[in-house]
C-alpha cells in the first residue's frame, strides 16, 4: 500500500519547514520505500499497519513542538502490489514519451 501525507503544525507562524522536516526525518528513518514532494510525503510498505506507524511517529515528532498539528492523508490500499512508488510514475512517463 501507498500513503501519501502531509503533516504540518499550527499557531507556529508561517515557515513550517523545520517541522516538517522533523516528520520526514522518522519516514526517511523508517527504512520503508519514501518520496518527498513540496505537497506530500509518500511511503509505501505490505501493510496498513506498517505504514500506519510511520504516519503516526512522524505527526508525533511535529506534535513534540506545536501544541496542535494538521494531518491531510491518502491511501491507495492494493495487497499484492510492490515498488508502487517507481511504477506508477513510471507509467505515466511512459505514456508521456508516445
Amino acid at each position: 500500500m501507498i500513503v501519501a501525507f502531509s503533516v504540518s503544525p499550527l499557531g507556529v507562524g508561517e515557515n513550517v519547514g523545520e517541522y516538517v522536516a522533523d516528520a520526514v526525518r522518522v519516514v526517511r528513518e523508517s527504512g520503508l520505500p519514501n518520496r518527498t514532494d513540496a505537497m506530500f510525503t509518500s511511503i509505501e510498505g505490505e501493510s496498513w499497519d506498517e505504514v500506519m506507524d510511520v504516519v503516526k511517529r512522524a505527526v508525533a515528532a511535529v506534535e513534540a513542538r506545536a501544541g496542535r498539528v494538521s494531518l491531510v492523508l491518502k491511501a491507495d490500499i492494493r495487497p499484492g502490489v510492490t515498488d508502487g512508488l517507481t511504477s506508477k510514475v513510471e507509467t505515466v512517463e511512459r505514456y508521456l514519451a508516445d
